[in-house]
């Protein structure tokens, strides 16, 4: 019965077997990065959120192997959403009876999605390796950061190498939508409404040309939250209660940044410290929240002082508000998630920045919404010896010179689309 089941499976999840087959595949920056490790005999691991597209990139890679001369029937895909007790060996061993192939004889690729619901998944993969070699090239993908656990990591040592898919940029999202503006300074006006069109996304590709708050609502809650609490953590972490990892989800879908003390929290939620680090930890696991640190040079620092929580999807509820105060958060959670940040900054006097990048150098960045002020980094540049920093704004763009600081004022889309060129050209 199981294995009429994988065979079932497989017939289905392999379409390239029976005839020409092509992605809905539209460009994603990190493609390319993936492409040049696709020829090494290592695994490739794509982890990330539900729903940012790792099935759709896998797909891609098939089309272009395919299109490039591999036999279609010598690739191998199978999803674990739904299937959970089985074996690698077993679905191997079916596709062999089925094909009339035997994987030491002939190149495969071996594609696995969802592997994360597979107990002892770590084992099976490692022994997969090491028995087909370079026969077989295997590609994995995962809804949770799957090597975070030690296990994970000493297992497969030196046998993989991990891709994180994000949600999308703004530059992929002009791609989904096949829009190209250049130079960016003529279409201001255009690109400021596209931006507040792709916040409506929350960076989905799926919600790419959907505005309607209730189908939004819908996609955020049912095909995002609900599966991984209510599905992906009780079965990675045997929570109990997941009702309680979904409470704590909600305070920072509703106020994203929220500066957490973490024995308040715990004492709000009736639950002890411990329990709180740990769900905590499960949804940064799951990629359902962000965390920021307090910068600080000293690493020690930095792990004392309280952190930020920025949630990956934001309540809908907040997002489609027209009030002031609303649109701040969304466009500074909006923002933060961007650009990846990992620090913020504030100091006993209560001055404060909202984005510390470190990537080249350290650079200041404060995201407003509305009114400008420069109290917080005019603060951490004396502090940290910093010459440079930037505001980045719903509209404006002006530059300040400030006791012998330069301070940019730059709209988001515009600072986020000079990102994008910087990072491509660097590499």
């Amino acid at each position: 019965m199981k294995m009429a089941k994988i065979k079932e499976a497989l017939v289905d999840f392999n379409p390239w077997w029976k005839g020409e087959f092509k992605s809905e595949f539209k460009e994603r920056e990190i493609y390319p990065k993936i492409q040049k490790f696709l020829a090494l005999p290592q695994i490739i691991t794509l982890t990330g959120l539900r729903r940012v597209g790792k099935t759709t990139l896998i797909y891609k890679i098939v089309e272009d192997a395919i299109r490039k001369g591999f036999d279609s029937k010598n690739i191998i895909y199978f999803s674990f959403d739904e299937f959970k007790e089985i074996e690698i060996r077993d679905i191997l061993k079916e596709y062999e009876s089925l094909m009339g192939k035997d994987l030491k004889n002939e190149h495969h690729w071996l594609l696995l999605d969802e592997i994360q619901k597979l107990d002892g998944w770590e084992d099976q993969l490692k022994s997969i390796y090491d028995l087909f070699g370079k026969k077989v090239k295997i590609i994995i993908s995962g809804s949770e950061s799957l090597f975070l656990r030690r296990k994970s990591k000493e297992t497969l040592a030196g046998r993989i190498f991990e891709f994180k898919i994000e949600t999308l940029t703004f530059q992929e999202f002009l791609w989904f939508k096949n829009i190209v503006f250049k130079p960016v300074n003529l279409y201001h006006k255009e690109l400021s409404q596209l931006f507040e069109e792709f916040t409506l996304t929350q960076g989905f590709p799926e919600l790419v040309g959907i505005n309607d708050k209730e189908i939004i609502k819908k996609y955020i809650r049912e095909g995002i939250i609900e599966k991984v609490i209510y599905r992906d953590i009780p079965g990675l972490f045997k929570v109990k209660d997941a009702s309680i990892i979904e409470k704590i989800l909600n305070l920072f879908s509703e106020e994203p940044g929220q500066l957490v003390e973490i024995s308040e929290l715990a004492k709000e939620l009736k639950i002890s410290r411990q329990t709180l680090s740990n769900y905590l930890s499960y949804l940064g696991d799951s990629f359902l929240v962000r965390k920021l640190y307090n910068f600080s040079k000293s690493r020690r620092k930095t792990e004392r002082k309280l952190k930020k929580y920025y949630p990956a999807v934001i309540s809908p509820d907040l997002l489609f508000s027209n009030d002031n105060l609303s649109k701040s958060k969304v466009f500074e959670w909006q923002i933060v998630s961007q650009l990846k940040a990992g620090f913020f900054w504030r100091d006993p006097y209560q001055h404060e920045v909202d984005i510390i990048l470190t990537n080249r150098k350290i650079l200041p960045i404060e995201v407003k919404y509305g009114k400008i002020d420069f109290g917080g980094l005019i603060a951490f540049m004396n502090q940290f010896k910093v010459k440079e920093a930037v505001i980045i704004s719903s509209d404006k763009e002006e530059r300040h010179a400030i006791e012998g600081k330069e301070i940019k004022v730059i709209p988001a889309f515009k600072f986020l689309l000079e990102q994008q060129d910087n990072e491509k050209s660097e590499g």
